[in-house]
């Protein structure tokens, strides 16, 4: 089963609205997008990370 649909199922639509009010409410109209660009280059960092982790394992594989 998918993971997506595992959350879904615990998280409806109106909880999903009711925690965004919620988010809107703290933060404010104008930091979200400060927030989610903040958020965005997290996650790049760290799939560049796993990335960089990944290449010198490979290499190694193909000396053998």
């Amino acid at each position: 089963m998918n993971a997506w649909a595992i959350f879904l199922g615990i998280v409806g639509p109106w909880q999903i609205v009711l925690i965004v009010a919620v988010v809107v409410l703290l933060f404010g109209g104008k930091k979200i997008p400060e927030l989610m660009r903040g958020l965005g280059g997290g996650v790049k960092e760290f799939k560049n990370a796993m990335k960089d982790e990944d290449v010198p394992a490979k290499k190694e594989e193909k000396k053998d």
